[in-house]
């Protein structure tokens, strides 16, 4: 009877999975938005352009997020109003542009340490209301991708980057959309504009922070902070792929939709996935073609960024994987690239996604329990 009834369980298990496949790659045709995407390829190539004329390609992931992150965040409204809430944004960015690369060659403690107090910080944001919460968690994730990129420049001998650079980079893209929004602003006769992302909220109330959410944010800092320390106290080869996978596909919060949160993790297997194999391309070529196929693979993940700023609501899991498919292939190009090395970026890629797995299904726990906890007697 148990043998019957487990084959039974199977099938249903197996229709509940296939169910939720046509959810996540669900597409909304009215949430495509090419000439937003078309925008942002345009002004994203000026420093892809700048960066490749001086030579120093090393700093222009810096400029693309601090440009990217700085659009996405910009809330619309007066110029005085949008200009200085992005002053603030690209500031704050630029502090931790300054701490991700100037901790990067330190004792591996430290990493830890600031990811979890910045992660924690970002988490606990919400009580400034929605839309500061979602500015503090584009701050986390470029932190965490500036702390990758920071272990990497200072394992790697042939490249000299400097910090104070990559803050000058970061704060050169953010002043980059603050320079066209004036442009903007003076040709549309001064008038003023609805933000750039309209679907990302736009409150700004403050909220209680409860205990199941404050519970949720401690595990999240903890667990970016253990992956942190399993990438880099481990000095694991290409680990911190595990650490920006689990940044992608991590849950932000503890009230984002189910639907979302698995978006988001397959969202980040994908884009990792395809990225290793991409990044399968240089690693037999050397010299000039190797030049070449370097300054390509730019050219694709600014595409892929393009892509991701013209899907976000057309389709979330397709937008998560442009924007770690990007992400990762900027980060992993100054690192030498063999079969081995893309092995092991996958590796820790599923290691990444399924830690985030395990953060989400612990959500669901919290939430479940907040929603029937009895009620306190009078």
């Amino acid at each position: 009877m148990a043998g019957a009834s487990g084959r039974e369980g199977q099938p249903v298990h197996r229709g509940k999975a296939m169910s939720w496949l046509p959810k996540v790659f669900e597409l909304n045709p009215a949430g495509l938005n090419w000439p937003r995407g078309v925008l942002f390829l345009d002004i994203a190539l000026v420093p892809m352009i700048v960066f490749w004329a001086i030579g120093h390609e090393q700093y222009l992931l810096s400029a693309l997020f601090g440009l990217l992150f700085t659009w996405l965040n910009d809330p619309g409204g007066s110029y005085g109003y949008r200009a200085s809430h992005i002053a603030v944004f690209a500031l704050i960015g630029a502090g931790l542009t300054a701490l991700g690369f100037g901790i990067g060659g330190e004792a591996w403690g430290w990493l830890v340490l600031a990811t979890f107090a910045v992660t924690l910080a970002a988490g606990l944001a919400i009580a400034f209301g929605v839309r500061r919460f979602v500015a503090a968690l584009l701050l986390n994730v470029w932190f965490v991708v500036a702390l990758a990129l920071g272990f990497g420049f200072h394992q790697n001998a042939r490249i000299t980057s400097y910090t104070w650079a990559q803050v000058l980079a970061w704060t050169g893209g953010a002043a980059l959309w603050i320079v066209m929004t004036f442009v903007g602003w003076l040709i549309r006769g001064r008038q003023d504009r609805p933000p750039m992302v309209a679907e990302i909220p736009g409150d700004t109330s403050r909220r209680k922070l409860t205990r199941p959410l404050v519970t949720f944010t401690v595990i999240r800092a903890l667990v970016m902070a253990g992956t942190v320390a399993l990438a880099f106290g481990l000095n694991l080869s290409h680990g911190y792929w595990m650490t920006i996978a689990a940044m992608i596909a991590l849950k932000p919060s503890l009230e984002q939709a189910t639907l979302v949160s698995v978006q988001r993790l397959v969202g980040a297997l994908i884009g990792a996935v395809a990225a290793a194999l991409l990044l399968l391309v240089p690693a037999s070529e050397h010299g000039l073609r190797l030049f070449a196929v370097e300054r390509g693979l730019e050219v694709v993940a600014l595409v892929l960024y393009m892509h991701g700023v013209a899907i976000r609501v057309w389709n979330y899991a397709l937008y998560a994987a442009a924007m770690a498919m990007g992400t990762l292939i900027l980060v992993a190009l100054p690192q030498p690239s063999d079969y081995a090395a893309e092995g092991y970026r996958v590796l820790w890629t599923l290691c990444g996604v399924g830690i985030a797995l395990l953060v989400m299904l612990l959500a669901g726990l919290l939430a479940k329990r907040t929603t029937k906890a009895p009620p306190q007697p009078a």
